[in-house]
């Protein structure tokens, strides 16, 4: 049987609440399998999971499972590494890249040849690890990139404004972290300029509040995992619903070698297309510099053979 399996490897906060979405979600999951060095509570998790599937919408398995699971998986999605910092989401990456090159040579002894969902931090760089330790082309090798991030300026914006954010329709692009920015110049609402909205001011405080979001929900509850999460879960329908749906995800940048996020088109098969945005001389600037940003903390840890 056919079967649309997703595979967790890391199941901490973030990976369990993952799971949980997935779980509550309408989607095409037949299967979980989770992964994680902690089996014993794994299974107190999995059985804690599966008492609720009486009240979901799914008829999904969910199971405690191994490497060896990942040959028929259509997504395996990467949450384990080092909790992140405060005010630094590269701060840990040396450790991180030990953690994925194991956890990279471990999926390359499958036959798994579906996608490669990546959420560890520094997210960018992580996504590029994960390619480069992997076999797969780069099409099939996705972070969460600012899907996350834009989807909090909508937020933020939705809330100044008294309309949903679901129709707010701007895009944070660039690195996960630091560098990001927001393309005004393509930010519209209802197909309105966002300057009859929002003004200069206005702008560079919602897209301080975006880019310190993380960092102020780890402050005062220690980690993020709701909103990550459910742009996992989103990115996951994409995928399995072939929906062909444009998100600001981390895909490959031939040209400049590195994972950036720009809008792309999401199906099956992973990126379809990236999108070009036809930038303002500005925006592009905050985009090189985003790059440069990334390709720096790449060239700290890894030499291609």
């Amino acid at each position: 049987m056919n079967q649309n399996k997703i595979v967790v490897i890391g199941c901490g906060k973030v990976g369990m609440t993952y799971i949980y979405a997935l779980v509550n979600q309408m989607n095409n999951v037949d299967e979980i399998i989770m992964i994680d060095i902690d089996k014993e509570k794994l299974e107190g998790e999995r059985l804690d999971l599966c008492h609720t599937l009486q009240f979901t919408p799914n008829n999904i398995t969910v199971k405690v499972g191994d490497y060896s699971d990942c040959n028929d998986a259509k997504i395996i999605v990467i949450t384990a590494g080092i909790p992140q910092s405060e005010n630094d989401r590269l701060k840990d990456l040396e450790a991180n890249n030990v953690f994925y090159q194991d956890i990279l040579a471990k999926i390359n002894e499958t036959d798994f040849n579906g996608i490669l969902l990546i959420a560890s931090n520094p997210l960018d760089v992580m996504t590029y690890l994960a390619y480069r330790y992997s076999n797969l082309p780069a099409n099939q090798v996705i972070g969460t990139g600012t899907s996350l991030d834009s989807a909090r300026l909508s937020y933020y914006m939705a809330e100044s404004l008294g309309v949903s954010p679901k129709s707010i329709h701007a895009y944070v692009l660039g690195e996960h972290g630091a560098s990001q920015f927001v393309a005004w110049s393509k930010a519209n609402i209802a197909q309105q300029d966002i300057n009859r909205f929002v003004s200069e001011e206005q702008k560079q405080a919602l897209e301080e509040k975006t880019r310190n979001a993380a960092y102020e929900i780890i402050k005062r509850k220690g980690a993020t995992y709701y909103g990550i999460s459910m742009a996992l879960q989103r990115i996951t329908n994409a995928i399995l619903k072939d929906e062909e749906i444009i998100l600001p995800v981390s895909n490959y940048d031939k040209e400049n070698d590195v994972y950036i996020s720009t809008p792309c088109i999401l199906g099956k098969n992973g990126v379809k297309e990236r999108i070009y945005m036809d930038l303002t001389k500005e925006e592009e600037a905050k985009l090189t510099h985003s790059i440069n940003v990334i390709k720096e903390a790449i060239q700290s840890v890894y030499k291609e053979k």
